[in-house]
């Protein structure tokens, strides 16, 4: 009697050295998102509340506003525009990153009348932020160097009060080649480029595009910096963050 032999495929089986070898090359894929596509940040302060609030974990997407780059020609590129919010670094403080939306673009006239900003001479209409008369604000809360800008008085540091003059056209601030005019939604509660001044293109680190977490956190946290204090908003965190969470914030875009 003649016999079949039938053989049966034996499955490839992943070597130890092949397994470390896939488990780095979705690490280093990993540490270069993170390094340089891609940013983790925590909104601090109230300065963009409507938009951000704070507690926001945010992700910062790093490329498409950075200068084009020859070796990877694949990455979408573009322009600052009016109305983005940009991640950046604040004037004279190369370790302070700071979130502001550009209200001004190189060449744009820009001046402030009671909280309303003007743009080339037409006022804008921004229904996202917060201005004094708005509800909880007061119209007697009015402060004339924050509302009507440019003005009269020392806005800030002292450096940009110096510098400020030589921007001013009439009634205007003219923002320079290679630099923006960014401000806070919260518009009474922002120190931004009404404060410090322009913002250079080289110091913009990228955009916040979504909020992965968002938890309730006390307005003054940002001020807490001893190791207990921060130890112990860890464990705040912890053991609230089911019922402290702001669920619905999750994957919320940030326009």
């Amino acid at each position: 009697m003649e016999e079949t032999l039938e053989t049966k495929e034996q499955p490839v089986r992943e070597t130890p050295l092949e397994g470390f070898a896939s488990i780095c090359s979705v690490l280093v894929l990993g540490l270069f998102a993170l390094t340089f596509i891609f940013q983790n940040m925590v909104i601090p302060s109230g300065s963009m509340q409507q938009t951000l609030l704070i507690g926001d974990h945010v992700v910062v997407e790093r490329e498409s506003l950075a200068p084009p780059s020859p070796w990877a020609p694949f990455l979408h590129y573009r322009n600052v525009q009016r109305g983005d919010i940009i991640v950046f670094f604040k004037p004279g403080e190369p370790d302070l990153h700071l979130v502001k939306r550009v209200v001004g673009v190189p060449g744009d006239h820009i001046h402030l009348n009671h909280g309303t900003v003007y743009l080339n001479g037409e006022p804008q209409v921004e229904p996202l932020t917060v201005k004094v008369g708005d509800d909880g604000i007061p119209i007697d809360a009015y402060e004339p160097i924050r509302d009507d800008f440019p003005s009269q008085g020392t806005p800030g540091l002292a450096e940009w009060s110096v510098d400020m003059p030589n921007y001013i056209q009439g009634h205007d601030i003219v923002v320079p080649p290679g630099h923006y005019f960014a401000m806070g939604d919260n518009r009474p509660n922002s120190m931004d480029s009404r404060y410090w001044g322009f913002v250079p293109r080289e110091n913009i680190v990228g955009r916040p595009i979504f909020v992965y977490w968002s938890f309730i956190t006390p307005s003054d946290e940002e001020d807490k910096t001893l190791l207990v204090q921060r130890a112990s908003f860890f464990a705040h965190e912890a053991i609230h963050f089911f019922d402290q969470t702001r669920w619905n914030r999750t994957l919320h875009l940030v326009r």
